[in-house]
């Protein structure tokens, strides 16, 4: 029963905080990578031009990915929790093994 209660305590346990460290994660992979690949053939100015020009291009879907993964991350720590009353007979079996 004491494990029971420590997982309804831990927060993030969803799949939108999943999803968002998951974006984070990849948007940090891509930006690298192509901080590697670009900087060996052009200069670090052209890498940080990418991310302001007109072109749709990596570095845009960097940006793209770390606001979308900041946002389910947010979401998934601090939604609000449905209480719908109190558990019932499935519920209440399910939780108390």
């Amino acid at each position: 029963m004491g494990r029971w209660k420590e997982e309804r305590t831990r927060r993030g346990r969803n799949w939108m905080t999943a999803m968002g460290i998951l974006f984070l994660i990849a948007a940090a992979i891509i930006a690298l990578r192509d901080l590697f690949l670009i900087s060996t053939a052009y200069t670090f100015g052209f890498y940080l031009d990418n991310f302001v020009n007109a072109e749709i291009n990596n570095e845009k879907f960097v940006i793209a990915m770390a606001i979308g993964g900041g946002i389910l991350l947010f979401w998934g720590y601090y939604r609000k929790k449905e209480d719908h009353g109190p558990p019932d007979e499935h519920e209440w079996r399910r939780s108390n093994r």
